[in-house]
């Protein structure tokens, strides 16, 4: 009999041109306990997003027709769905690039399929969960016009949520439990599940930053609230 109060099975779109592919990991996810959602190009996944929500979107950079790296930017204006991006480009730049559009994580083609589960269950580990009974009044931060719910790990201007990504929902968890102390790229890389620390990966918390510092200063480039601390990292500066 299933247990009506256990949490359903993540519910997983997979977005790739390459049927082989899609078939491959539509499998092996399933066999490790998703439900899977499969599309072949950008337009039949903005169809199924018209009327599914999903817990993580699993997309290839190299499409036909509209890339991953457009598509995650529209999905961007208004969805907070987690984002792994496959790419079979080894560079770090078009990395980079899909982690600016808004993607939680990338992973190069070709990879083990176990890293893949790997990856992906730590992105959905690192989102943020909404209790379901919010009827307290939990601590926050202010910064500026914005406060950061520490209970809720949400953001808020005023009456309205500000849109974060999973990672930098987590980065905020990360700096909010250690106001005014000054973090380094290392330990971010570690708090944010990746392994190892390499240039890469610390080039990337960079980018999360940056994004992140777009949603919080009112100038990005000269931050009142996120700062660089000169050879120690980043430092959340609350009012």
């Amino acid at each position: 009999m299933t247990d009506p109060f256990s949490q359903p099975d993540p519910h997983l779109l997979i977005v790739d041109d390459d049927e082989r592919i899609r078939s491959l990991l539509a499998r092996y996810l399933r066999n490790n306990g998703f439900l899977v959602t499969t599309a072949g190009d950008a337009a039949h996944a903005r169809r199924i997003l018209a009327g599914l929500d999903f817990d993580l979107l699993v997309l290839d950079v190299m499409m036909p027709g509209e890339s991953g790296i457009e598509l995650t930017r529209a999905l961007r204006t208004g969805r907070n769905m987690p984002i792994l991006m496959l790419t079979a480009r080894g560079e770090s730049g078009d990395r980079i690039e899909g982690l600016e559009a808004g993607a939680d994580d990338y992973l190069a083609k070709p990879f083990e399929p176990k890293e893949l589960l790997l990856r992906i269950n730590a992105i959905l580990r690192r989102v943020p969960d909404v209790p379901a009974d919010a009827s307290g009044i939990p601590g926050a931060l202010r910064l500026g016009a914005l406060r950061w719910e520490v209970e809720r790990g949400e953001l808020w201007h005023g009456d309205e949520a500000v849109h974060l990504t999973g990672t930098e929902a987590q980065l905020m968890r990360v700096f909010a439990g250690r106001p005014g102390r000054p973090l380094a790229r290392s330990e971010l890389t570690e708090e944010l599940g990746r392994s190892g620390g390499d240039a890469i990966q610390e080039r990337a918390v960079d980018v999360q930053i940056t994004r992140l510092r777009r949603k919080i200063e009112a100038d990005p480039k000269q931050p009142r609230y996120l700062q660089t601390v000169r050879g120690a990292g980043y430092m959340l500066v609350p009012d």
